[in-house]
């Protein structure tokens, strides 16, 4: 199991993922203060974890839907995703990812 807490911004909005793996298959939970992200979570609730860590074929499902569902293309929120489902999936190790913007 992985779990990922996204603070997207200036948005001001708080996304939780919860990654666990069921045989080959990771299942997810996400709940997001975010209209947006909350109808992507409708319709992202398992993915095949190998296609998440790749651009091969249709890439993965999740940045497919995040393009359909979420305005924003910089949120952050998508690759807290697939962070997730790797570090639940035994494909990497867990360590917090940061963007720090200045000016």
């Amino acid at each position: 199991m992985a779990k990922a807490e996204v603070f997207a911004g200036i948005c001001g909005f708080k996304t939780t993922v919860i990654a666990q793996m069921a045989d080959e298959t990771c299942m997810l939970t996400i709940e997001s203060d975010c209209a947006h992200i909350e109808r992507l979570a409708e319709n992202l609730k398992s993915v095949d974890p190998f296609q998440e860590i790749s651009h091969r074929g249709d890439g993965p499902q999740s940045l497919r839907l995040a393009a359909q569902h979420c305005p924003h293309p910089a949120c952050p929120v998508p690759a807290g995703i697939v962070k997730a489902i790797e570090v639940a999936a035994g494909l990497a190790l867990p360590a917090d990812a940061t963007i720090k913007i200045t000016r």
